[in-house]
């Protein structure tokens, strides 16, 4: 069963603000579960720059997205994630 968006929150504060790898692999693993493309890769960056432990099907996921994608929507997505980093 798909976690709430109340313990999505949680996760995302825990990531965020704690840089609590094992909370941006999981909401990582939820939008994948999700279908999610975008904040799916800017949550693969997070959990990539936290030294989570991605495994292959974390990788494969991201490519096939990033695979689709134009340069210019990849570079806004990682700005994106690196204005998280730095908040």
């Amino acid at each position: 069963m798909s976690m709430s968006r109340d313990a999505a929150a949680l996760l995302s504060e825990r990531a965020c603000k704690e840089r609590d790898a094992i909370a941006a692999l999981a909401l990582l693993d939820r939008s994948i579960q999700l279908r999610h493309r975008r904040i799916a890769l800017i949550r693969y960056l997070h959990a990539q720059y936290l030294d989570a432990p991605l495994e292959a099907r974390h990788h494969d996921y991201v490519k096939a997205i990033a695979a689709r994608l134009s340069v210019e929507t990849l570079t806004r997505i990682a700005a994106t994630a690196r204005s998280r980093f730095d908040a």
